[in-house]
């Protein structure tokens, strides 16, 4: 299974979730069982239920900001439109974007608020290739702080053609997001509810934080035929000594380490290229692919994942490749929905 067309299937476009459910827990829980090889339908509700006592999910905290721009080219009045990806220490932002036309080095863009009015003004200073510029905001300030003013929230082309709403502002963000950073939802973190988590707390399940921020390279499809020859994207996180002793302790109790979606994975399992997890901070590219040997996590909670995506080999390398082509089949047929606003699957 090293070849991108192994990890195709055929979707129905009306089972791609345009809006979130009103109950983030009532979304439909695909529990798959490895060592069984059998497959259950249940909610995510029912989590407290499914797992054991002293059992700990590792959830990613990190807080996706509004990174989508819009503005207007001033040299021709020509509409652009960007994605911020982040900012130097000199304060030179680092954008994706795309207009019409040929964009130069020297030309200046105005940014446009969520209402539509002029905002921030920024020099185009050079092309990186592939889309991406290094740009340099006209006033001072936070670049953050200027995205969360003036930016919208990035969703995937697949929902709305990327179009927010109001509700996206929340609803696109865990309940648990913190660090700012992340250009898109850790997309199985947003099946929780702070009442969830009491109830999880109630059944002695522990949880550990960690912080992964998503990339623009989530949203992309392999474009090699061969897996070996994809150069996976790079996204900053950290895994602290104390999301490490949480893991720990579940251990030692019995308890198995489930991540809370495949950006979890790769924290991890960065973090554990000793053999097992170690404190780390940095930028990770780990592309997990067969015939790769697990070291640190023993479940995993997760969205359904595009066809040819390196989110789906991971998780067929995880579950198992033919338990999860099944999987896979199973939520097609019963009509579960799918992608980031859809529903999940718990392997364990």
């Amino acid at each position: 299974m090293n070849e991108r067309k192994d990890y195709d299937y055929d979707l129905p476009r009306d089972l791609i979730a345009q809006q979130p459910l009103r109950n983030r827990t009532d979304a439909r829980l695909l529990v798959v069982d490895r060592s069984a090889g059998r497959i259950e339908d249940a909610h995510v509700r029912d989590l407290p239920d499914l797992l054991r006592p002293a059992d700990c999910l590792v959830l990613n905290d990190t807080r996706v900001i509004p990174a989508r721009l819009v503005g207007v080219r001033e040299r021709t009045g020509g509409r652009w439109e960007g994605l911020f990806l982040d900012a130097d220490e000199h304060g030179l932002w680092r954008l994706l974007g795309k207009t019409r036309g040929k964009l130069v080095a020297g030309e200046s863009i105005r940014l446009r608020d969520r209402a539509g009015e002029p905002a921030l003004r920024l020099g185009m200073v050079a092309a990186l290739g592939g889309g991406e510029w290094v740009a340099a905001p006209e006033d001072e300030g936070d670049a953050l702080e200027w995205v969360e003013r003036v930016g919208h929230v990035p969703l995937p082309p697949y929902i709305r053609g990327g179009k927010m709403t109001d509700e996206d502002i929340v609803r696109y963000q865990t309940v648990y997001a913190e660090r700012r950073g992340a250009v898109a939802a850790p997309t199985a973190g947003l099946h929780f509810t702070r009442e969830l988590l009491t109830r999880l707390e109630a059944r002695r399940i522990a949880t550990a934080r960690v912080t992964l921020h998503v990339g623009v390279g989530t949203f992309r499809t392999i474009a090699t035929e061969r897996l070996d020859d994809h150069v996976m994207h790079a996204e900053w996180g950290e895994l602290g000594s104390e999301a490490i002793r949480i893991m720990t302790d579940a251990r030692q109790r019995g308890g198995r380490v489930i991540a809370v979606g495949t950006t979890v994975v790769r924290v991890l399992e960065t973090a554990a290229e000793g053999g097992r997890p170690a404190p780390w901070s940095g930028r990770t590219d780990l592309f997990i692919r067969p015939p790769y040997r697990f070291r640190a996590v023993e479940g995993l909670m997760t969205n359904f994942h595009l066809p040819q995506s390196t989110l789906l080999v991971l998780v067929r390398t995880f579950g198992g490749d033919a338990l999860i082509r099944g999987a896979y089949a199973h939520a097609i047929a019963d009509r579960y929905r799918f992608f980031s606003y859809g529903d999940a699957m718990i392997i364990v």
